[in-house]
């Protein structure tokens, strides 16, 4: 493909993909504008070791002076963390003038999936994806990730969608756009920081093998798209929905008052939400993403033994 001209694959994702070894997709927006510094660094970190301790190569992604980079360094996770908010946030939309202009860019869900699918990475780990928002029916605003979930070929394995969003319209969208939401050992879609949503998933699968074939057969039949899969966070570090939802409403009620909208939204809500919590929900954040990449290094185990 010509646009692989502009891709970078680390020279151990690329061993690892040549030799049908299991490989792990991993964003960078969370590093740059999901968390503080130096916890993002280390967080990053430690989700690249707990995705090889399972069996699997990390890939985190990003764009660092123009390149679409799949597999960073540790010294460039340790850049990203340090230069946070300076470094754009970049979705589909921005991903050519950001890539054509030589400059850094922090990667989404829906372009880590784009860069991932052009690598050859079938398996993404993030901690929430993107959905619609509240009062989408007049502003609007639905996050480009679903729409990528529609065209890009890649298995995202999240702990849900934020429950910043319209969880209901996220999913009617997604099943507009045939994109299956499967429950990992759970037949609700888990809201992010809580297990419990309210609004059921499509399906339940219950083993890392049952959903690598499931994406499999995907793939084999030439469906077009990906496939969300909803890791409730660990029990232990579930917070209480009543809880989150209450700092939930009073950050949406701030944003509203400063006026904030478009993709600076999300980082605004999350970082209000972590303050009303004292600290609480990004300890969650942790956790929940950590989770997911341990269930992303075993499915693509499995994916790698299906051929």
């Amino acid at each position: 493909m010509e646009f692989n001209k502009y891709l970078d694959t680390s020279p151990e994702v690329a061993k690892a993909l040549a030799e049908n070894k299991p490989v792990v997709a991993l964003e960078s927006t969370i590093i740059s504008h999901g968390m503080p510094y130096p916890q993002n660094v280390e967080t990053a970190l430690r989700v690249e070791q707990v995705i090889r301790e399972n069996g699997a190569v990390p890939a985190t992604i990003a764009i660092i002076g123009g390149r679409l980079k799949a597999g960073l360094s540790k010294e460039e996770i340790e850049y990203l963390g340090k230069t946070g908010y300076d470094v754009p946030k970049v979705s589909r939309r921005d991903l050519p003038v950001i890539v054509a202009k030589g400059m850094d860019g922090a990667t989404t869900v829906a372009t880590t999936m784009i860069i991932a699918s052009l690598a050859g990475i079938k398996i993404f780990a993030t901690g929430g994806v993107g959905g619609v928002h509240r009062g989408a029916e007049t502003t609007m605003d639905i996050s480009a990730d679903l729409e990528e979930l529609a065209m890009t070929p890649v298995m995202v394995i999240c702990a849900g969608a934020k429950s910043i969003l319209d969880l209901g319209l996220t999913l009617e969208y997604l099943e507009t756009k045939g994109v299956p939401v499967i429950g990992y050992g759970t037949k609700e879609l888990p809201a992010f920081y809580t297990r419990k949503s309210g609004f059921s998933v499509d399906y339940e699968l219950d083993t890392p093998q049952e959903l690598a074939e499931a994406f499999h057969v995907k793939q084999e039949v030439g469906l077009r798209g990906g496939m969300l899969v909803a890791n409730p966070i660990p029990e232990k570090y579930s917070m209480e929905p009543d809880i989150i939802n209450k700092a939930i409403d009073e950050a949406i009620e701030e944003s509203r008052r400063q006026g904030i909208h478009g993709k600076d939204t999300t980082p605004f809500l999350l970082a209000k939400v972590k303050e009303i919590t004292g600290g609480d929900s990004l300890d969650s954040n942790i956790q929940l993403v950590l989770n997911n990449a341990e269930l992303a290094a075993k499915t693509a185990a499995e994916l790698c033994r299906l051929g």
